[in-house]
């Protein structure tokens, strides 16, 4: 759900999630361990932050985002 959302944004912004982690601070991979597990509220709020989205929206289920 949120790591799709993330990929999504990723390829609209032109970023790789490499690029992301870097710009957000967050170490290597964390974005992947997403895929199957929630970030924490301020990893999350960060890469939001990065969207200019909220945290609600980068959790929602990507159907909801279209």
């Amino acid at each position: 759900m949120v790591y799709e959302n993330i990929v999504r944004l990723c390829k609209e912004q032109k970023i790789s999630i490499a690029q992301l982690e870097r710009s957000c601070k967050l170490g290597n991979g964390v974005v992947s361990g997403w895929k199957n597990g929630q970030p924490r509220l301020d990893s999350a709020k960060s890469v939001a932050d990065y969207f200019g989205v909220t945290v609600d929206e980068l959790m929602k289920e990507p159907a909801e985002n279209e």
